[in-house]
């Protein structure tokens, strides 16, 4: 789970880690996000489920993550990513399917 990366505290939901954007509980599989992207000096990462991470970045740009973007709450307010959270609420830890852009 570590290989080396730079991380922010993970938080925990009920004695479990938990994901940054959705606060789910996390799963087997965790992938670590970068709330201000490498290419715009990012360093920092947070861990979250690998649909919420490909969620984050099929709605959004890496420019506009760093401009406008760059804490959970912000996202979480984005119309798009919104409407996944609300789907994916009930889902469990693990649950993946296709993720789709920009509609």
């Amino acid at each position: 789970m570590d290989r080396g990366r730079l991380r922010h505290d993970i938080g925990v939901s009920g004695g479990a880690p938990c994901c940054w954007l959705c606060e789910r509980p996390l799963g087997r599989r965790i992938e670590w996000h970068h709330p201000l992207p490498r290419s715009r000096g990012g360093r920092g990462t947070v861990p979250l489920h690998p649909i919420c991470h490909r969620a984050i970045h099929a709605q959004i740009g890496n420019a506009e993550l760093a401009r406008a973007y760059r804490d959970a709450a912000a996202l979480r307010a984005h119309p798009g990513l919104a409407r996944f959270l609300a789907w994916i609420a009930g889902k469990p830890p693990d649950f993946h399917a296709p993720t789709h852009g920009k509609r």
